[in-house]
């Protein structure tokens, strides 16, 4: 609830997840806030067992639903063998491939959902430009560019590197969303100026909750606010629809990647003193 009333608190978009915690459910979540949301579901198994939800979520007035394509078989994630969390769906570390007609989601569920629904519809963890344009044909209204928190498939393409080629595939015929350690202003500039349209951020948003609750989230997308304009000012830029690829040029990291980069005073050699 803390996160949808910073939303509004805020001006911009929140997505509930199907598997947040109850309560609050979708319904109390929608009756205390008035701020677009958007509804976002994993379909297993048969695809009419999605329809009720979604029905709550449009009669609750949802702005959007959203439909993850969810990974069939769950990666190593190294970082819950170092915690030794083992979630629940991945306690057995044997995992049998299912067939093709097992999958979670297919393009007929896709027309079905269309054909049955009348509300635009979010297709989730898009990663090719192939993808796109079938998601296109298919009348989805939002491609959202993920690759899962890049904690599925090793090695897998961080979708910074895949939004050109999506944007292209789109080429305006649906909206883009993208997501993906986006930390910073410049990171938001990057990706709208390589043609999305919004972007998603999880951590950040966790990170202000956990220092805050409902007001270190404002408080970020304040941060956000800012870092976006100082950027914009020291580019000659006055609107994010002068964005385009040719104010981004590829170089070379100074530094390694790691875990907090986006975050200079954690590194190993940092130091705190007179901070």
């Amino acid at each position: 609830m803390a996160i949808a009333r910073a939303a509004e608190e805020f001006g911009i978009v929140s997505f509930l997840s199907a598997s947040s915690p109850t309560p609050p459910g979708l319904e109390e979540v929608a009756t205390e806030t008035r701020h677009p949301k958007v509804y976002q579901l994993s379909v297993r198994g048969d695809p009419t067992a999605i329809d009720e939800r979604v029905k709550r979520a449009i009669d609750a007035g949802y702005a959007a639903i959203g439909l993850t394509l969810d990974a069939i078989v769950k990666g190593r994630r190294e970082r819950d063998s170092f915690s030794r969390h083992v979630p629940s769906s991945s306690s057995n570390p044997v995992v049998d491939v299912p067939p093709a007609t097992e999958t979670t989601l297919t393009w007929d569920h896709i027309k079905r959902f269309k054909d049955s629904h009348d509300v635009p519809l979010i297709l989730k963890a898009i990663a090719t430009a192939e993808d796109a344009g079938l998601a296109v044909e298919h009348g989805v209204d939002v491609i959202y560019v993920s690759n899962h928190g890049g904690r599925q498939l090793d090695h897998s393409r961080a979708t910074i590197d895949i939004l050109p080629e999506v944007a292209d595939a789109v080429a305006g015929k649906a909206e883009v969303i993208i997501d993906g350690g986006f930390l910073r202003g410049t990171d938001i500039v990057k990706a709208i100026a390589l043609g999305a349209g919004c972007v998603a951020v999880g951590r950040l948003m966790c990170l202000g909750l956990a220092a805050d609750g409902q007001a270190g989230i404002v408080r970020v997308m304040e941060i956000l606010e800012s870092e976006i304009k100082t950027t914009m000012g020291l580019m000659g830029v006055t609107s994010l629809g002068q964005l385009d690829r040719s104010y981004l040029h590829q170089v070379q990291p100074v530094g390694p990647p790691e875990m907090a980069s986006a975050y200079p005073l954690l590194g190993p050699s940092a130091t705190l003193a007179g901070k």
